[in-house]
């Protein structure tokens, strides 16, 4: 988050358009993957903040692989997600409307090792009993999923 962080040493806390990248890993069982914030007590997707000089796929694939130690072959574009809805204030009082390029990867390789200072877990979910306590950031990006691909 090296862009963001020299972005905050010029403007702190005050509002910025956010771009970046998630991606909902789906098993063999058709689960889907969360990862448990650190941040907050929620569960979200892993993803995050695109650096200067990388494609939106890029930041799914970097994000995934820094968070819990997975590689995403094939990403497919689900959608992008805008608007007041993925408003989100950090505990810091950083405050960002995220612009959120959601993927689907199915093709992924690696043992999930979940990075200690961004997340606290990650773990399969049945689309049918998901957590309640969803970042709700993610909640439309899920919904919008299950919708298309589950039911």
């Amino acid at each position: 988050m090296d862009y963001i962080s020299n972005l905050r040493k010029y403007i702190g806390t005050q509002p910025i358009i956010m771009c970046g990248a998630c991606v909902i890993l789906v098993n063999d069982k058709n689960e889907i993957l969360l990862h448990h914030r650190t941040d907050r007590d929620w569960w979200g997707l892993p993803g995050g903040a695109m650096e200067l000089k990388e494609s939106l796929e890029d930041t799914a694939r970097r994000e995934v692989y820094e968070e819990i130690n997975l590689v995403c072959g094939e990403l497919e574009l689900l959608n992008v997600y805008s608007g007041p809805e993925l408003y989100y204030q950090y505990p810091d009082g950083n405050e960002v409307y995220n612009v959120t390029a959601a993927y689907i990867c199915s093709d992924f390789t690696g043992e999930i090792i979940v990075e200690k200072t961004e997340g606290r877990a990650a773990r399969f979910f049945d689309a049918n009993e998901l957590p309640k306590n969803i970042s709700h950031t993610i909640r439309p990006i899920l919904m919008d999923y299950i919708k298309k691909h589950v039911y």
